[in-house]
């Protein structure tokens, strides 16, 4: 009985022990959803392919980190174009790492496309002295795609094509910004306004109309007010832990800087007006090699740019134009009316080349200015060098003997051979004239030269 009962004992103690580790175990646990650190990205700046690829990347690389808490998207943008948008919404949906975004600092703002990520977030938060909202989407023409005006004004616009084609687009965008609004619980009616009406929202009127979630001033501000809430992450609930988490900033790298830099509008533009004057420089001038190469670079770069930006190809074939203008004037001389004709088209064209202004991408008026002035420089330089050119005497042809020095090789009466340039011609003179004897060419008639003696 002595055994039996401390080998009872024994096994009491085991299992009072194991349960006291169990249970250490399960209350000193992380949360399920803790992790321990936040990335933040930054996007400031237009919303195009450069920044769509490393927002995603970014997103992909924090998923399969396996301890990312929360993925911050910290924006300042005019908004962008609708393809790298939805590209940039697309990830953050799929993302299995809630993301918030963030419009910071004071004075940044998230208009337009801006106003879809904020919506398609778990959590929008803003700065104070910030702003959301503009979300009309812009045609490539230019103008607002949302007709305005009066009703009558309406109504006359609805009969048309273009009309149809506006309200299609305006009622997609409503469509697609109420769907994010619905998935976050954010409010859809003025969602719905900020895109048939453009209109905008300061942080705190944003926050009252339930827009955004959170008014915070930095990272870690926003981090501690929303730690312990429910949000939707892949269609689940997700509570979050985000007080101890690491603030981690991944700032874009140098591919993504090199992308942007590329597709900008005036990057771009100055890169095709380069290739194109390379590519003529070479032609005129064949065997130059730097300017064909230098201009097929710069060229090819250029395409690639474009192929990204959406672009007015109107005006960019009324910038080819005017550059073909100039260089008629050059050629044909046309006394200014030509080149004056050619820097006109030339500077319309690149005013409707990217109109789309408030995307950010547009071209800046001081490289159209400066373009213009640098290819009407061209212009006058190269008219000046032709007009310095005739006054000089002529090196090659017929022309270039005449006044030609040259000797005597051999005279008999009026005729003879003498020596010009070193190559013997046939010569005549009005006396006769010794071998030898210094002679000038004054007139050429076919393969004879008339010549008289120095």
């Amino acid at each position: 009985m002595d055994h039996y009962r401390i080998r009872r004992r024994a096994a009491d103690a085991i299992l009072a022990v194991a349960a006291v580790f169990f249970a250490f175990c399960v209350f000193s646990a992380p949360p399920a959803h803790a992790a321990g650190r936040a990335v933040v990205l930054d996007i400031d700046g237009a919303i195009g392919p450069a920044v769509a690829d490393y927002v995603g990347r970014e997103i992909d690389a924090a998923a399969a980190s396996g301890d990312t808490g929360l993925i911050v998207l910290r924006m300042n943008t005019p908004g962008g174009l609708d393809t790298s948008m939805r590209q940039i919404i697309r990830a953050m949906l799929a993302s299995p790492v809630p993301v918030a975004t963030f419009v910071a600092p004071s004075g940044a703002r998230a208009a337009s496309a801006g106003t879809y990520i904020a919506y398609a977030s778990a959590i929008a938060a803003m700065a104070p002295g910030t702003n959301i909202g503009a979300a009309t989407p812009v045609q490539i023409g230019g103008g607002s795609l949302f007709p305005g005006g009066s009703e009558q004004k309406q109504q006359d616009k609805n009969a048309g094509a273009q009309d149809t084609e506006t309200r299609k687009i305006i009622n997609d965008a409503t469509a697609y910004i109420q769907s994010l609004a619905a998935l976050n619980h954010h409010n859809a009616d003025w969602a719905a306004e900020a895109v048939r009406s453009a209109v905008s929202l300061p942080a705190s009127e944003a926050l009252s109309m339930h827009v955004i979630d959170v008014i915070a001033n930095d990272v870690p501000d926003l981090l501690q007010q929303i730690d312990g809430r429910t949000v939707t992450v892949n269609g689940k609930p997700f509570k979050l832990a985000t007080a101890g988490l690491t603030i981690v900033r991944a700032p874009p790298d140098w591919r993504t800087e090199l992308l942007k830099l590329v597709t900008d509008p005036n990057v771009a533009f100055i890169l095709m007006l380069i290739g194109v004057y390379g590519l003529i420089l070479e032609f005129f001038n064949p065997g130059a090699v730097a300017p064909g190469l230098i201009g097929v670079i710069s060229l090819l770069v250029a395409l690639y740019a474009l192929a990204f930006i959406p672009i007015n190809y109107a005006g960019a074939a009324l910038v080819i134009v005017g550059i073909g203008l100039m260089l008629a004037e050059v050629h044909i001389g046309a006394f200014g009316a030509l080149g004056v004709g050619g820097i006109a088209a030339f500077v319309i064209g690149a005013l409707m080349m990217f109109p789309a202004r408030t995307s950010g991408f547009a071209l800046s008026g001081t490289v159209v200015i400066g373009a213009a002035i640098a290819s009407a420089a061209l212009i006058v330089g190269a008219l000046g060098a032709l007009l310095h050119s005739r006054k000089k005497p002529v090196v090659t042809g017929s022309e270039a003997l005449i006044g030609a020095e040259g000797e005597t090789v051999f005279w008999e009466g009026e005729e003879g051979r003498v020596r010009v340039k070193g190559e013997i011609w046939r010569a005549r003179a009005d006396a006769p004239l010794k071998a030898g004897t210094a002679v000038k060419v004054i007139r050429r008639d076919g393969l004879v030269l008339l010549v008289q003696s120095m």
